[in-house]
């Protein structure tokens, strides 16, 4: 099994960034973002400039910590079909796509199986149950059974083979809280670095150096984060950790959602 440990890049930059940030605890972060509806923003930013952006940012955020930590290791592990039925539903933008993964939280020990549906308008549907921190990339019995029931029957059935590992990615994440501006609601904002996307068959490697995934996840307006970043001339992209990492390291795949990620940020694909 590839390694699950992700390897430094970005995280010193970052930790200089969001030291002047109080801390808040998991607790306070679960409290305080239980009754929002959430629209999910990706950005792609370049290291040197997202120092300038968090110094920019109200000086009332505070930011995840857990032990005295802020930055926090994680490990998702990627099935599919032989005929990869879950990358494919996504490139061609299928509705009835589906993601299956197990999400290993390093620092703290915890692993997590976990599915990802399309609901009523388009809406995205996840479901977990805890999984075997030794297994996480199989899924035996009682995972594989949460699995399918998540799925449901009729998906299950139009599966054209046993799901197994395909990607894993690595990558080490911050979780920001950021007040609201002028009575709005408060919203949350991550940022991962340290992202390395990796083959298990062949162990094959591609990291994203240099870059950080932003993503902030706020209620149906734009958050204090979205704003900030615009005026930055840092605009939304389209990128998927799973769809976007079997692309680049599979450039025969079809990949249109993520074309333009892929050849401006993260590598040139052969035609």
């Amino acid at each position: 099994m590839t390694t699950l440990t992700p390897t430094l890049h970005g995280t010193d930059e970052l930790s200089a960034g969001i030291a002047r940030f109080a801390p808040l605890s998991l607790d306070e972060l679960n409290d305080s973002a239980a009754l929002q509806t959430r629209i999910d923003r990706k950005y792609l930013v370049s290291l040197d400039r997202l120092d300038d952006v968090l110094a920019a940012m109200d000086p009332g955020t505070r930011v995840l910590e857990i032990d005295g930590e802020r930055a926090f290791a994680y490990a998702s592990v990627y099935f599919d079909t032989p005929g990869l039925s879950s990358y494919l539903g996504a490139a061609r933008r299928r509705r009835d796509r589906f993601k299956v993964r197990t999400r290993s939280y390093l620092d703290t020990g915890s692993c997590w199986v976990e599915v990802k549906t399309r609901g009523p308008r388009g809406a995205t549907i996840k479901t977990r149950q805890e999984h075997a921190t030794d297994r996480p990339d199989s899924l035996p019995a009682p995972a594989w059974q949460f699995a399918s029931g998540a799925l449901g029957g009729h998906r299950v059935a139009e599966l054209d083979g046993p799901l197994a590992p395909t990607l894993v990615s690595t990558y080490r994440r911050t979780t920001l809280h950021v007040p609201g501006q002028h009575g709005g609601p408060a919203s949350r904002t991550t940022i991962d670095t340290d992202l390395v996307w990796t083959d298990p068959r062949t162990d094959a490697e591609h990291p994203l150096r240099g870059l950080a995934i932003v993503e902030t996840k706020t209620g149906s307006a734009a958050s204090p984060t979205d704003r900030l970043l615009w005026r930055h001339g840092i605009r939304p992209v389209r990128i998927s950790k799973y769809g976007t990492g079997m692309a680049v390291l599979h450039p025969e795949l079809p990949a249109q959602p993520w074309r333009r990620v892929l050849d401006r940020h993260v590598a040139p694909r052969a035609a």
